[in-house]
């Protein structure tokens, strides 16, 4: 088995998630009796919030470079947003950081989906590092919500679910705001929070709902068992 090393506590509730789900994926090829070796470093959820994208860069760069020297053979950013940080730290690294919105736009490309929208924070809705690679990838365009929604959005993330609170309040906002992207032309929808899936688990929609959680956990599980 390969070696990998996780980039977490963006928020700890996901990196919880992530941890669970790779296990679970990785016995279900080499049995329950072993479990995969992995490198784990939790990062202060404080970075993120800060929005300081120098100080991020050379935080994520050095952890990156510390979980290398350690022995992983790739890196698992355990989060949506922080992949902001892929252009910055991928040159300076010899080992691949193995990218969310590669996972997503593999399986989007799989169901034939076209228009995805994008829900999460306002810097994974804003920044373009998600869009960009289903675009230049995938051929896949990319719908965010309304510039009045962005805000509201990223305090529900923010406030709410990266803290653990799972409300229904939130859950009728994002589900609107799913129906609006739908209108638009969305023919899925990435749920590009670590968080939402949760929000959402046992919800059915009528339209591909896309956990960039789950298809990024089987990515780093293949990359573990030799699959990739």
């Amino acid at each position: 088995m390969k070696k990998i090393g996780l980039i977490g506590g963006t928020s700890y509730h996901s990196t919880i998630v992530y941890y669970k789900l790779i296990n679970e994926l990785v016995q279900k090829e080499i049995g329950t009796a072993k479990n995969p070796p992995m490198l784990v470093y939790s990062e202060n959820i404080e970075l993120m919030r800060s929005q300081d994208f120098e100080k991020i860069n050379a935080a994520y760069l050095q952890t990156s470079q510390m979980l290398e020297k350690a022995g992983a053979q790739a890196i698992v950013i355990c989060a949506n947003t922080p992949h902001l940080v892929y252009d910055y730290v991928q040159p300076k690294i010899n080992i691949p950081i193995l990218h969310i919105a590669s996972a997503t736009g593999a399986e989007a490309k799989s169901l034939g989906l076209k228009t995805l929208g994008l829900l999460g924070n306002k810097p994974t809705m804003t920044k373009g590092f998600i869009p960009k690679i289903l675009k230049e990838d995938f051929g896949i365009n990319t719908l965010i919500p309304e510039a009045h929604c962005l805000s509201t959005a990223h305090d529900y993330v923010s406030c709410e679910l990266t803290q653990g609170q799972f409300t229904e309040e939130s859950r009728k906002f994002f589900l609107n705001q799913m129906d609006l992207l739908k209108a638009r032309g969305a023919d899925g929808i990435i749920l590009g929070c670590t968080e939402l899936p949760i929000l959402f688990q046992n919800v059915a929609y009528d339209i591909p709902l896309l956990s960039t959680t789950d298809l990024h956990a089987k990515m780093a599980a293949d990359f573990i068992t030799g699959k990739i």
